[in-house]
């Protein structure tokens, strides 16, 4: 995917409104694209990528077609990459020498996990001098921000677990404080900010076009209209 505007927005979107009834198309659309982004600041032919809360395989799939040596970690051994000879491990304690990853890449984990500040820095604490960390998440304030449960997020997190279940007859995937937080797209700019020995080379909504990231510098509005914040780093 070589555009950048508003027609790959277009694809990402459509690709997401089916995302429960066709995940393939979505997750592969999105695995490309991550990795037309990594490749646009780092060779993805022989680097050592580690994919920190592994997600749907086909990431792992379009990061070994790019020639990458793909390692998956996640808590969960069931996860297919991770049961493919992955990683079992917490993200809040890597089992990973420091300094050892060329490309250390995390999608849309950090708002399961409640210490995003602790994951965010094991990730960039495994990634070599030179090296990119690739982190995005779904800020909670987005129209996505409570998952299957959205968009009655916005009124309270607990309303739109109770709606979602009187709803459907089970209690969603995604519950609030349970494994799911309230992480905002403040919180990764300053983490960003506060790292002195990275160069911060992508800082936007992750599936807008590239001219959206003006909306960061305005404090309300980038929570609501994100959707989802991306940060890649180089480590110096």
């Amino acid at each position: 995917m070589s555009d950048d505007g508003l027609r790959r927005s277009w694809r990402l979107f459509s690709a997401f409104r089916v995302e429960q009834t066709d995940p393939d198309r979505f997750y592969g659309l999105l695995a490309r694209d991550s990795a037309d982004l990594i490749g646009r600041h780092h060779d993805l032919s022989g680097a050592l990528l580690l994919d920190v809360g592994a997600g749907p395989a086909e990431f792992a799939e379009t990061f070994r077609e790019r020639g990458a040596h793909y390692v998956a970690v996640d808590y969960d051994e069931t996860v297919a990459s991770v049961a493919a000879g992955g990683l079992v491990a917490d993200a809040h304690r890597l089992p990973v020498k420091t300094g050892s990853i060329d490309v250390t890449f995390s999608s849309n984990l950090v708002e399961h996990v409640q210490e995003p500040t602790t994951v965010a820095d094991e990730m960039l604490r495994v990634t070599r001098p030179g090296g990119v960390m690739f982190l995005s998440y779904t800020n909670w304030l987005s129209p996505w921000g409570g998952h299957e449960t959205s968009p009655f997020h916005w009124i309270s997190g607990d309303y739109a677990v109770r709606r979602y279940t009187r709803k459907h007859g089970h209690p969603p995937k995604n519950r609030i404080g349970e494994n799911l937080f309230k992480v905002s797209v403040a919180w990764g700019l300053r983490w960003a900010a506060a790292n002195p020995d990275v160069e911060i080379v992508e800082l936007r909504p992750r599936y807008l076009p590239r001219w959206t990231r003006l909306v960061l510098r305005v404090p309300l509005l980038r929570e609501l209209v994100t959707w989802n914040l991306l940060i890649i780093l180089r480590r110096r």
